[in-house]
């Protein structure tokens, strides 16, 4: 597990996706000792079609994020205000100086971030430009890089399925996870919709008896140094 006092960034392409992917953990670290700071890439909005008030559901959204992470506890958080689900319309290289400059800033031993293999384009360009600003030049920070699952996008995705290897066990901060998740109450759906909140627990148990514990968000270690 992540040593107490590490200082930790979670790199979402939208606001609500961080607590989805690992809200328990992120309360969990917290609770711990940790320094969790979470930047956004994408509005999460602007891609919504025949929406006037587009400009206003961005604000909310934003607000939404800075309750969701206030019930955390999180440390910081930081928008890029990139298009959403347009990150493939941008230079890759201009998304991962942005990424850099913010680990040159928090220094981070741990980094977490999406799968490489979601359905969601924004999902996959976050992955691939934060494992580009991750490459392990000598005396990296980043010593820990996981990547999380999405409901309504990991699971989406054909012919990659999510196999995690590194399991957290949030028995005792799920609670945290729905309340945080419940501040987006904008973007949950009713069940059987992979993203309400009877379908996150029932993943949180299932993965959680996966490993032999009450609930668990799992990941795929992309890399760790032991040093």
């Amino acid at each position: 597990m992540i040593n107490l006092n590490s200082t930790v960034l979670i790199f979402a392409a939208h606001p609500d996706d961080e607590v989805l992917g690992c809200g328990g953990t992120i309360a969990k670290l917290i609770n711990e000792g940790a320094k969790v700071h979470v930047v956004f890439l994408a509005d999460g909005e602007s891609s919504r079609d025949d929406i006037p008030e587009i400009d206003n559901l961005i604000l909310r959204r934003k607000e939404n994020a800075k309750e969701s992470l206030k019930i955390l506890g999180c440390d910081s958080l930081e928008f890029f205000n990139f298009p959403d689900n347009r990150l493939d319309s941008l230079a890759l290289l201009d998304i991962v100086k942005k990424i850099e400059c913010v680990i040159n800033t928090y220094q981070p031993d741990t980094i977490f971030t999406h799968y490489a293999h979601d359905l969601n384009i924004d999902h996959q360009i976050t992955h691939n430009a934060v494992v580009t600003a991750c490459r392990p030049k000598p005396d990296h920070y980043v010593k820990e890089l996981l990547f999380f699952e999405v409901p309504s996008s990991t699971e989406w995705g054909l012919f990659k399925t999510f196999s995690p290897n590194y399991f957290v066990d949030i028995s005792d901060t799920f609670s945290h996870k729905v309340d945080a998740l419940n501040a987006y109450r904008n973007e949950l759906q009713q069940f059987p919709h992979p993203r309400s909140i009877k379908a996150v627990e029932s993943l949180a148990f299932y993965r959680g008896a996966s490993c032999g514990c009450n609930a668990a968000e799992a990941f795929i270690i992309g890399r760790k140094i032991k040093k």
